[in-house]
């Protein structure tokens, strides 16, 4: 079986911000193990551009990690304890180095960490922050958990889920990138269903949004599409107008933060 992967990504300063500051970027290769599909979302934080720096910087080390890195440990067998390992190691070594330039500058800054790494009928997740994972099959899950104050009060009974959207609190961070001596991402795995379409998103897209739009605007409307006969080109630009789309409801809905989002469409061809 092989694993094909259609993908989109949108990103927008929203209507109030002067800087985006967040990064992402999606990728598709071809490797010894068929097709892997690569994504990473970071939100920045900070004064001025710091915050774009942050990002970015993570963005940019995951890209060359994905492009440079990995075809080399696939080679030597691939394995999720090494790719755990190995993520952690890089989350730290960004945290390291954004830190150290945290000093230089004397400057607060720092970013979350979303990547996902879609390879031989598996999902791999390593995540800091609140960014999210939707997956989208049959129904729609919540892949990661966001790793703030407001949804720790939720975990713990403290704090009903309708009273943490109205917080005040509710973009306070446990932890981020830059920000704090060691970071211990979340990491997870799980199998691949063709027809899947995985979401990747800031928390400015999601908080005018309900999972229903959400599911109906990124895998129901797509349902139906020709995937394995269409050019990957059409349909891409088709899912990155219904992304376009849903970044402008949420402005009219009054978000003020930035917006990002990254779209992958499963498919599989039996050999």
């Amino acid at each position: 079986m092989e694993w094909h992967y259609t993908v989109a990504a949108q990103t927008d300063a929203g209507t109030t911000k002067a800087v985006n500051q967040d990064s992402l970027v999606v990728k598709v290769i071809n490797t010894i193990y068929g097709e892997a599909a690569f994504a990473v979302i970071c939100d920045g934080m900070g004064g001025l551009e710091q915050g774009e720096v942050a990002s970015s910087t993570v963005v940019r080390a995951y890209e060359r990690w994905f492009l440079r890195d990995f075809p080399q440990i696939l080679s030597r067998g691939f394995s999720e304890e090494t790719l755990e390992q190995v993520w952690n190691w890089l989350a730290n070594d960004c945290n390291n180095r954004i830190r150290n330039y945290r000093k230089t500058k004397n400057a607060a800054m720092g970013t979350t960490l979303t990547a996902v790494l879609l390879i031989g009928g598996r999902y791999y997740i390593s995540h800091i922050g609140d960014c999210r994972v939707y997956v989208m099959g049959n129904g729609m899950e919540q892949l990661t958990s966001d790793q703030t104050y407001v949804a720790r009060e939720v975990s713990l009974g403290h704090m009903t889920p309708e009273q943490a959207q109205n917080d005040a609190r509710r973009n306070v961070l446990l932890q981020c990138i830059g920000m704090v001596d060691n970071v211990i991402p979340d990491f997870s795995i799980g199998d691949l269903y063709a027809g899947d379409s995985f979401l990747l998103c800031s928390d400015g897209f999601r908080h005018y949004l309900t999972e229903v739009e959400l599911y109906d605007y990124c895998h129901t409307a797509l349902e139906g599409l020709p995937w394995l006969l269409a050019k990957r080109l059409e349909n891409s630009h088709i899912m990155n107008n219904q992304l376009k789309s849903l970044i402008e409801a949420n402005k009219q809905r009054g978000e003020r933060d930035n917006i990002s989002v990254i779209l992958i469409k499963v498919t599989n061809t039996v050999e």
